[in-house]
């Protein structure tokens, strides 16, 4: 007997899981007196459940799956998509304290009081309370997947559609498994159409009988009912229960995976050695060196946007637990990725080309390798994930609502009254996710979102930590112009079909193919191509050509090889302004596009705050000496004392002068104090460590 497709075991597991998380809500609800409750746990957490919120709330089952996706694409090179998070970490040591000693409970308030603007704090919200609709949605497709991939139909059960396009999917996998040897012309005009048919979605490995949206909705309702009535106490609370379902999900595939594979022996005999490469090349990959320098550099602009940085460092009772906190669950977190990447390359192992949709990697491998009990821990984990992620979100960015958008337009109400409003737009905020989730077509496209449009504030929050020259009016005009081009072109261009069609805007790379020096696979043996495993052989890589200006060109009728081309997905407006300097992005590979977009979404922000800060009004030199004055001012232990330190800082903002880097000028940076040298130092080395036990798990078996 099977409930919706799986063993009533499962079911009662997360029945329970599901039962537990709402008791949680339901018992801190009744502890919430204000708005700092609710919304940063009245600052009093003490270092576990730091350890185990930042943990939670910066892992989701959704990286998990973008990993492995990522790496059944494009080996495992494809795992900086979410690993480009470790070289980060370290400068979560001074990121951490920054907003700790801002004692406010939203980013939305730091750019009020820095800039004395209330439209700014407002912005910041609005802006947010976009990308979080984005997250939530990662969330909410990387839970529904693994369902529908736990949940398949019976080819029997297939409608005359759905079996046609399952059998069009794998006879596209047949033809590229022969493109090494080349096709015929008819087989190669064959190949094409079925391929513009992939890309445009019409092909499926598989049929499944969840429906994605009711899913989505139950899924939602958990959440909700936990989250609206406990806050960020309660998301705390259930990530240190779903830390440890974290780990569990995360690693629980490996042992029986590499089993039926035999070994990492056995690995290295299915999946091919350039899969192993920690940086793919500019040829087979998309993820060279430099593509990954890229979207680091992108990404470290955009870290001090994200919503949960305030409150999350706010609720530590001290600084350095705020620190060691973040950098504990942080390193945890890295090191629970190397499960996620392994797990990718024993999906190329297991599954080879047969996958319709990697996003349902985690699903396929929970359904033929694990066991009913497992399936419920596992999925019960994969909800785990997802939820600790959603909830301090949904906290995080119910309070930039209520505080920087709400709270300014209605004044004068009681905490009962904005706790209230915060509860309703934490569902609103579920509920939008759902449309996300709906509306994106796979992991990777939200993935890209979240590396470039952060940055779009993030550049204006690290300025103005540390120039007392950045205005108002600068930061207005940059986050229009940047938001512009990284949010509103790319969308909008694709919807109006003049552009979408236009000749200049559906060019696309050269395609080519490579020859790759790698060793023999089983699979070769069998076809004659070598005489043992491990034997050093010259395979063909065809590279197809990648659109330029769009995610995806296709032929307006894939059964018409001379139909017009249009241009399908997000719109590349980073690489529309590069073209306007005579660049030629055709004769660019997909890895050298994918990384001047990224450093140009890094460096543009910048460019426009210094280029018109100089010439616009400065801000008001006392409130500038306060805000500073407080950000130099470590956390004292009593409430008394850290108010009466602040005071004094704001009175006399000399008594940090001789602390500066450059004392006298515009730049409010500190000399490092040794504390800094050691945590800075410390956490670089964690970093080189992950970095060694990375490579020692690709070479194992080889």
């Amino acid at each position: 007997m099977t409930i919706f497709g799986l063993h009533p075991v499962d079911v009662a597991i997360l029945a329970v899981y599901a039962g537990v998380v709402i008791w949680i809500g339901r018992w801190v609800g009744r502890r919430v007196k204000d708005q700092a409750d609710f919304y940063i746990a009245g600052r009093k957490l003490g270092k576990l459940y730091q350890f185990f919120l930042n943990f939670g709330t910066s892992t989701d089952a959704n990286q998990a799956v973008g990993v492995s996706r990522e790496i059944y694409r494009e080996g495992l090179g494809g795992m900086w998509i979410q690993y480009l998070v470790l070289f980060l970490t370290p400068f979560y040591w001074f990121t951490t304290a920054l907003f700790r000693r801002a004692r406010l409970i939203t980013t939305g308030d730091l750019l009020e009081e820095r800039f004395n603007s209330k439209f700014l704090g407002g912005a910041f919200a609005a802006f947010t309370l976009v990308m979080v609709c984005l997250g939530g949605g990662a969330a909410y497709m990387v839970a529904g997947k693994t369902m529908m991939a736990l949940t398949p139909k019976p080819e029997s059960a297939y409608t005359v559609a759905e079996a046609r396009s399952v059998a069009q999917f794998h006879e596209l996998r047949q033809l590229e498994s022969h493109l090494a040897e080349g096709l015929s012309p008819q087989q190669m005009a064959r190949y094409e159409d079925l391929h513009d048919r992939e890309k445009k979605g019409e092909l499926r490995g598989m049929i499944s009988y969840t429906n994605p949206v009711v899913f989505y909705v139950g899924y939602a309702v958990i959440v909700a009912l936990y989250t609206m009535m406990g806050g960020f106490e309660a998301a705390a609370m259930s990530d240190a229960l779903q830390g440890v379902l974290i780990i569990v999900f995360s690693v629980m595939l490996i042992p029986l995976g590499l089993s039926k594979l035999g070994g990492f022996a056995g690995l290295h005999a299915k999946v091919p050695d350039y899969m192993f490469s920690l940086f793919g090349s500019a040829a087979t990959s998309e993820y060279a060196w430099y593509t990954i320098l890229g979207m680091v550099v992108a990404n470290l602009v955009a870290i001090v946007a994200s919503a949960p940085m305030m409150p999350t460092a706010g609720s530590a009772k001290d600084e350095m637990t705020a620190r060691l906190g973040m950098l504990g669950g942080m390193f945890f977190k890295r090191f629970i990725m190397l499960f996620w990447a392994l797990a990718g390359l024993m999906a190329i192992g297991l599954y080879g080309g047969t996958l319709y949709d990697p996003d349902l990697i985690w699903g396929v491998m929970t359904r033929s390798l694990l066991f009913p009990g497992a399936i419920g821990l596992m999925l019960a984990g994969v909800l785990a994930a997802n939820m600790s992620s959603l909830d301090a979100l949904s906290v995080s960015n119910s309070a930039l609502f209520v505080r920087n958008i709400y709270q300014p337009l209605v004044t004068g109400r009681s905490d009962k009254h904005y706790i209230g409003v915060g509860r309703v737009v934490i569902g609103v905020i579920l509920v939008s996710g759902i449309v996300a989730a709906v509306w994106a077509k796979n992991l990777l496209t939200l993935f890209q979102y979240f590396i470039s449009l952060p940055a779009v504030f993030g550049a204006a929050i690290w300025l103005s930590f540390i120039w007392r020259r950045l205005t108002r009016t600068a930061v207005i005009i940059q986050v229009v112009l940047a938001f512009t081009v990284y949010a509103v072109i790319p969308n909008v261009f694709p919807l109006i079909p003049a552009i979408r069609s236009h000749p200049a805007f559906v060019v696309q790379t050269r395609p080519r193919d490579v020859t790759v020096v790698t060793g023999a696979l089983d699979a070769d043996v069998a076809a004659g191509r070598a005489s043992a495993v491990g034997q050093t052989i010259h395979k063909i890589k065809h590279i197809p050509a990648q659109g330029v200006f769009f995610e995806n060109v296709v032929r307006t009728n894939p059964d018409d090889p001379s139909s017009a081309l249009e241009g399908q997905g997000r719109f590349e407006a980073e690489a529309w302004i590069i073209s306007w300097f005579g660049v030629d992005l055709t004769r660019w590979s997909k890895a050298q596009l994918v990384a001047a977009r990224f450093f140009f979404d890094a460096f543009f922000p910048f460019v426009l705050l210094f280029a018109i800060s100089p010439f616009t009004r400065p801000e008001d030199s006392e409130r500038l000496d306060r805000f500073f004055g407080k950000l130099h001012t470590p956390v004292q232990p009593t409430r008394e004392e850290d108010d009466a330190a602040v005071e004094h800082a704001a009175v006399h903002p000399e008594i940090y002068e001789d602390k500066k880097l450059w004392p006298g000028s515009q730049w409010e940076i500190l000399k490092p104090a040794w504390l800094d040298v050691v945590g800075f130092g410390g956490s670089c080395l964690f970093v080189l460590l992950i970095l060694a036990l990375l490579y020692i798990m690709a070479g194992l078996g080889s």
